[in-house]
């Protein structure tokens, strides 16, 4: 997605360790037209395994998951919680996944009320890196007997690995923007 590339080349900071930050349009700040033409872009990569829901984490992946079940006909988005709410009953599905951001582990909780045997699910994320966070997510779909349809991810980091770790679920994956280096305080996207 071209409008992606050109502002995480405008915007982008590499922050070192691998820590992108592009804050001013999806991870603290949103930009809506950009997110919707990123929701518009995964669905349609994806209308033709007719997901039925889509799941991401919080806090970062519900707008552009949110864009995305907008634009395929407005179906429900699910997020996992990384902290149990009381009105969230037990049993719940959870998992867990590394925080590159924010170090240490981070429990993610899905009520089964919202993710069921025969829902066909869109994981879709702000970022696809080590592949552990959506890893994590895809283990609470199949836990639920749910199928996995896809992964889509905003923006991708080859250089850490998370498309090979995430192969063994079997599913088409796609980034709208792909980094392939961030070495020497660079942002290098695959096109240049």
């Amino acid at each position: 997605m071209q409008s992606l590339k050109d502002r995480i080349r405008r915007e982008g900071e590499n922050l070192g360790r691998g820590i992108l930050k592009i804050d001013s349009f999806l991870n603290h700040q949103i930009d809506p037209l950009l997110m919707e033409e990123a929701g518009r872009a995964i669905a349609a990569q994806f209308a033709a395994a007719q997901p039925t829901r889509i799941l991401t984490a919080e806090v970062s992946g519900i707008i552009p998951a949110t864009m995305t079940g907008r634009a395929l006909g407005n179906l429900p988005v699910v997020y996992a919680r990384k902290h149990k709410p009381i009105t969230m009953r037990e049993p719940v599905y959870v998992d867990s996944a590394p925080s590159h951001t924010k170090g240490g582990e981070v429990l993610l909780m899905v009520s089964p009320e919202f993710l069921a045997a025969g829902d066909r699910i869109l994981i879709v994320d702000d970022f696809l890196a080590s592949g552990r966070t959506i890893d994590a997510l895809a283990r609470i779909v199949q836990s639920a007997g749910a199928t996995l349809v896809g992964i889509a991810a905003v923006v991708e980091k080859t250089f850490e690995g998370g498309r090979e770790m995430l192969a063994h679920w079997d599913v088409r994956i796609v980034a709208l923007a792909t980094i392939t280096d961030m070495s020497e305080g660079q942002i290098i996207l695959n096109d240049e």
